[in-house]
């Protein structure tokens, strides 16, 4: 980097660390990561001052499902701006009409209805409190490790690092092992209002559920009386080769959570997606949960064209493909690392990198890194790294992938003496 580009990279770090978080600065000066967002293009992100480029297989999450700055989404949004603004939450609007009925149209079951919101803790915690007041009962059963969110209700239901530190959890919530039928009929008694649980648990390891476990919950929960949610943040529009990752369970849940990807990467849309007779519960106060910014009509047409996108069968079945590749390239890279590698956690290019311990996982995202990848850890099983890369990258770039984890794989078992 030349020494123009380097000071303005220490005025970029300095000015966060002073103005925004600096213990993030800190937390990135600590592991040697001083990478800054500057242009962005499709899969690739490139640092503001020094240029070097990263594929993106972080991608928040599922939020660049269709990479950065997509020509068709940016165009929606460009539109969009010529009519539309935020709008009035409180009053009829076309525009989050319009998306309403296509997600109708597309959801699972019978899900004809949707309240929107602009991220996907918002959204947890409206199915949550439409989970209680519909059932009049008080009990969540979540996953233990799982993650649904940093606010109020969807912090309650998640891993205790992330709540503990504000006081004690408020009563009614219970959790269990993931995927462990056993453990959660255990846990259902006629008090339980709402079992919520991910598709597939990103930031616990992205363990995949066998394929009997959801049709048992939807079973169990119908048994109770209780709810049916599930979490659709990440493994939604497309991520597992399925527009929803539940279609591979062939059943429907009461409500569905839908966020992240839904923004295009452009603009901040969430979901809560729920039947006729659960949005019954609002006809006494139809005012009861309202979002300032929920469903922004400049942002509907955004949200729109994603959908378009994402459930077009040729689109679904390139991540099928690519899905392939994957698990092909990993089964070869299993026999030249089996010092390192365990296994492939996998449901369409919803990756999951397994690791011997607990160690492997920010070694292999700081090596990732330095070849060229951006990856992280999941944060409540650190021995797997996440690899969720854009769903719109072609097979030579997924090959490119595969060779740099090589490289990184590589490295990471040297730093770690293996």
């Amino acid at each position: 980097m030349n020494p123009v580009g380097k000071e303005r990279k220490t005025a970029i770090i300095d000015r966060f660390r002073r103005h925004v978080s600096s213990g993030k600065a800190d937390f990135f000066e600590s592991v040697g990561i001083d990478f800054v967002f500057g242009h962005r293009e499709g899969p690739f992100v490139w640092d503001a001052t020094s240029g070097k480029r990263l594929i993106n297989c972080h991608c928040n999450g599922g939020v660049f499902n269709l990479g950065h700055r997509h020509a068709e989404v940016i165009a929606a949004m460009q539109a969009s701006l010529l009519s539309y603004d935020i709008g009035n939450h409180h009053l009829i609007s076309e525009p989050r009409a319009l998306l309403a009925e296509q997600l109708a149209h597309l959801l699972p079951g019978e899900l004809t209805y949707t309240v929107f919101g602009v991220g996907g803790g918002e959204a947890i915690d409206l199915a949550l409190k439409l989970a209680r007041g519909y059932t009049g009962r008080h009990t969540i059963i979540s996953a233990g490790g799982g993650y649904h969110g940093h606010t109020g209700l969807a912090l309650a239901t998640g891993d205790p690092q992330y709540r503990d530190p504000f006081g004690p959890n408020p009563p009614g919530f219970v959790q269990v092992p993931f995927n462990d039928r056993h453990a959660l009929a255990e846990a259902m008694d006629d008090t339980t209002a709402a079992v919520i649980f991910e598709t597939v648990p990103a930031t616990y390891g992205i363990p995949v559920p066998g394929a009997e476990f959801f049709p048992f919950v939807r079973n169990l929960c119908n048994e109770h009386g209780a709810l049916f949610i599930i979490d659709e943040v990440q493994t939604g529009l497309g991520r597992t080769g399925r527009l929803w990752g539940i279609e591979h369970y062939h059943t429907a849940p009461d409500i569905m959570v839908i966020g992240k990807g839904l923004s295009g990467g452009i603009y901040p849309m969430a979901a809560t997606c729920m039947g006729a007779e659960l949005e019954s519960f609002f006809h006494t106060n139809p005012f009861i949960h309202i979002s300032t910014f929920g469903g922004a009509e400049v942002g509907c047409p955004v949200a729109m064209r994603v959908l378009d996108i994402s459930s077009k069968p040729a689109f679904l079945e390139h991540v099928g493909h690519l899905a392939g590749i994957f698990k092909h390239g990993f089964e070869q890279l299993k026999s030249r690392h089996p010092e390192i590698l365990v296994n492939l956690r996998q449901l369409g290019l919803m990756m999951g990198i397994e690791m011997v311990d607990d160690a492997c996982g920010p070694v292999l995202s700081r090596t990732l890194y330095d070849n060229g990848i951006l990856s992280v850890y999941a944060n409540n099983n650190t021995a797997v790294s996440q690899l969720l890369p854009p769903l719109i990258i072609d097979a030579a770039l997924a090959a490119e992938i595969l060779d740099r984890v090589d490289a990184g794989l590589s490295e990471a078992k040297q730093l770690l003496g293996l």
